[in-house]
């Protein structure tokens, strides 16, 4: 297993994720106990010692069963991370009751590592509103009190959100966990956003390595790339292989759903194999070829906003558009138009096509925006 240094701490490179444990019928919310017990064993006999788990995982069982799984062991031998889950406005005054249950759900007195989780576009100003909500002074008052060893924040925010949770509270955290992948380094900005993090000396923390599995397998022409440049890879090493060439990686955090994926995981982490020039040159490329696929290539150039009657953010919306269409759906687009009003959503469109005139790259925007609008319902 690799080791990274964090602090006065080793930490294995590979982090066990408790999003996706091993299910009873495809019923997310049951949870296989037995399976998931023995890929924790496997996981510690291994050599992994952190576990990240949180509030909403499984229906809010991934902390009990981690709980059970992890307290047949020495406390001193895992690293134990969770979340306040700040992704529901339900739960935004409700730090001290929230954050006490989880230590009873976990069976433990402390975190060593607690996160803000999933600071974003729809509740960025409730972490921020201190006076109001108390999460931030609360959470530090823990980790003063020994109660959280290590405090950071999760981010699926875009890079003006990301901005302003460092201007406020940058000062004090100590890492900062992203969606981060070969799609990703150019989709969701996760070069700038890297960048960013490494010039505060803010260690990354990576979350969906895999995107979900998109990147487990690929278009046999581009497999056949990759398999001339390292015939024994597998296809699913190649993302934790770019992962390990970005500068400010620490934790790499993997959601196995069974015993096999964990197993293969191991195998990559038990040594290291940063890319070349080359393998990066040639990852990247296949990464803007996949993303090309039902997107619009839109350069954020804004000659489109000086034209629009309604002022519409249109290349965000584009961005969120691209987001949305190549993932298949899911929550980044709708999470983000949520703290936009209704004025300037995609519905906003007056379909003037005022926008198309001056857009270099000849996107019928007005299109895009009514398909978005069809996408979202």
């Amino acid at each position: 297993m690799i080791y990274r240094n964090f602090q006065d701490i080793q930490l294995s490179a590979l982090g066990f994720g408790a999003m996706r444990l091993p299910v009873i019928d495809g019923d997310d919310s049951r949870i296989d106990e037995t399976a998931a017990l023995q890929m924790v064993d496997t996981a510690m006999q291994s050599g992994i010692n952190y576990y990240d788990t949180a509030w909403g995982y499984h229906g809010e069982q991934s902390e009990i069963v981690m709980g059970r799984a992890l307290g047949r062991y020495p406390r001193e031998s895992f690293y134990l991370a969770t979340k306040f889950p700040g992704y529901d406005a339900a739960n935004w005054d409700k730090v001290e009751e929230i954050f006490e249950q989880q230590l009873k759900k976990l069976n433990v007195t402390y975190f060593d590592f607690y996160l803000f989780h999933n600071v974003c576009e729809m509740n960025i100003d409730a972490y921020l509103d201190d006076g109001k909500y108390g999460i931030y002074s609360y959470l530090m008052e823990q980790k003063r009190n020994g109660r959280i060893k290590h405090l950071g924040f999760s981010c699926h925010g875009d890079m003006p959100v990301l901005r302003r949770f460092l201007d406020a509270y940058g000062k004090d955290m100590e890492f900062c966990q992203l969606q981060l992948n070969y799609l990703d380094w150019s989709f969701q900005h996760g070069r700038e956003k890297v960048d960013l993090l490494n010039s505060l000396n803010i260690p990354v923390w990576v979350m969906e390595p895999l995107r979900g599995g998109k990147l487990a397998s690929l278009a046999p022409e581009y497999e056949e790339q990759l398999k001339a440049l390292r015939p024994d890879e597998e296809i699913p090493a190649w993302a934790f292989r770019f992962l390990q060439s970005i500068p400010g990686v620490k934790m790499i955090l993997s959601g196995m759903s069974n015993e096999d994926q964990l197993r293969k995981n191991l195998v990559t982490f038990a040594e290291e194999k940063p890319l070349g020039d080359k393998e990066m040159d040639t990852l990247l490329s296949i990464a803007k070829k996949m993303l090309s696929v039902g997107t619009v290539p839109c350069t954020a150039c804004h000659y489109c906003v000086s034209h629009c009657p309604q002022e519409l953010n249109i290349p965000h919306l584009l961005s969120l558009y691209n987001e949305h269409a190549y993932t298949g759906g899911g929550f980044i687009a709708p999470m983000a138009l949520s703290a936009l009003p209704a004025d300037k959503l995609p519905t906003a469109c007056l379909q003037c096509r005022s926008c198309e005139q001056v857009c270099p790259q000849q996107i019928r925007i007005s299109e895009v925006l009514a398909d978005f609008s069809q996408k979202l319902g």
